[in-house]
């Protein structure tokens, strides 16, 4: 898939770290390695990093589904976490599972190899 430069790196994914992995039509896959200023008070990722990188990364599965030329916001967003990351990297993949003209759906599965760390669904608007 062909990215319009610059349109997938915000300034904020770049303050948080994060790495664009792969992206497909309606797939985004971004990588968030643990460091020391992702760490909360227990020396774990911060849940607050870990939400903001599946909300990347589900915009991005936007993006790349109804192109980079219209904008989406989150309406909202559930997230369960299933495990703490103590060291190393995880990897967002997010999926649009129902493409509408005015909203979207995404989920998205947070690993670390083969463990799952977090599941999410949100809805986004189209704008």
């Amino acid at each position: 898939m062909e990215i319009p430069a610059g349109l997938t790196e915000s300034a904020f994914f770049k303050l948080l770290g994060c790495r664009l992995h792969s992206l497909e039509v309606g797939v985004a896959q971004v990588a968030l390695a643990l460091e020391p200023q992702l760490r909360n008070r227990g020396g774990k990722l911060h849940g607050g990093a870990l939400f903001s990188l599946v909300d990347i990364a589900m915009g991005l599965a936007c993006s790349s589904s109804h192109g980079f030329d219209q904008q989406s916001a989150t309406i909202e967003c559930k997230i369960n976490y299933v495990r703490a990351v103590s060291e190393g990297e995880v990897l967002c993949t997010a999926r649009v599972i129902h493409p509408g003209r005015r909203t979207l759906v995404v989920e998205a599965d947070v690993m670390q190899g083969d463990k799952l760390v977090a599941k999410a669904q949100g809805t986004f608007a189209v704008l």
